[in-house]
């Protein structure tokens, strides 16, 4: 089947699940009312399930391109958006705002934008130690540890906080944990939207040094490419796409480290030109999907979206392992 056709396909998909998250849930909405210019079901699906599933479009496709291009940068299948830290980083600066608001002296911004601020300076935060770790370190293996160890240390003090905060603090950050596409309304849309719109830009744009890294480093190099400067690029990229989703809808699991592997299979290449489009429709339809699994309780309460993501997630990690442990014999 020609990967055009491929492309026709996913786009029907995406269009076709869209349309389902806008009719499921608590209040299930008749499809005739769809396009409704005014009325509940009008409020409904303008205020609340529309953004969410543009969020959930923005988010599948960015956390999978930035899974695609972290697989590509340290040559390793597992690889995720979250390995270099970005979303430790981020959870950390939740749980300074959350967990250690009446124990440390920091004045926050007390607004619906708190949580955003708090997660996006955590994720700045790390973003910058890895930036200025890039410059000293050759190998981008050793890019990688260092960026899990960030990872641990973010980690421990969030611990730490946990431990000290009081019951309905600790509540509340472990909500954030869980994800959740719903918390983006058209105010945060307008912030979000922009950066994921710049990260994926600067994938498209380095995409022949992507292709070139496919077959390691030292050969990259030995037709003209800037391993440094595309080694940053694809740190900022990474970090605008994981950073700016993390911080607006939570942590979302197993999504970037599943899609390209989903994508490379469907579309038999692994050009970046090619995969990445394929990351923003099957990394879209998978979380749409993952949005659509969580509304379908009816006793009005809603599954968190992190379990619904490993639940497709996690079997998908589990079949890499597995056949790239039977190549090995």
């Amino acid at each position: 089947m020609k990967l055009q056709i491929k492309y026709i396909l996913l786009f029907a998909l995406v269009i076709l699940l869209f349309c389902a998250d806008l009719l499921i849930g608590s209040v299930r909405i008749p499809i005739s009312h769809l396009f409704d210019n005014d009325g509940i079901y009008y409020e409904i699906i303008h205020n609340f399930r529309l953004p969410k599933a543009i969020t959930a479009i923005l988010t599948g496709s960015a956390i999978s391109i930035a899974g695609l291009i972290m697989q590509t940068l340290f040559q390793n299948p597992l690889a995720g958006p979250y390995v270099l830290g970005v979303s430790s980083g981020a959870s950390l600066g939740v749980a300074i705002y959350i967990l250690a608001g009446s124990i440390l002296p920091i004045i926050f911004i007390q607004s619906g934008f708190g949580l955003i601020i708090s997660a996006t300076l955590g994720a700045v935060f790390v973003l910058l130690l890895v930036l200025m770790v890039s410059f000293k370190v050759r190998q981008a293996v050793s890019l990688l540890l260092i960026g899990i160890m960030f990872g641990q240390i973010a980690g421990s003090v969030v611990s730490i906080l946990q431990n000290i905060s009081n019951p309905d603090s600790l509540k509340l950050y472990i909500t954030w944990t869980f994800g959740s596409l719903s918390a983006v309304t058209w105010d945060y849309m307008i912030i979000m939207a922009p950066i994921v719109f710049i990260g994926i830009a600067i994938v498209f744009l380095i995409q022949k040094s992507l292709n070139s890294l496919l077959l390691g480093e030292n050969y990259a190099q030995g037709l003209g490419v800037n391993i440094k400067r595309t080694r940053l690029l694809i740190i900022i990229a990474i970090s605008l796409l994981a950073g700016a989703t993390t911080a607006f809808t939570g942590p979302i699991a197993f999504i970037g480290i599943a899609v390209p592997h989903i994508v490379r299979k469907v579309l038999k290449t692994s050009d970046h030109l090619y995969t990445t489009l394929g990351c923003i429709f099957i990394g879209s339809a998978l979380l749409l999907l993952c949005d659509i699994c969580t509304q379908l309780p009816s006793e009005g309460y809603i599954l968190p979206i992190n379990s619904i993501s490993a639940l497709i997630g996690a079997p998908i990690i589990i079949w890499i392992i597995v056949k790239q442990n039977k190549s090995t014999y």
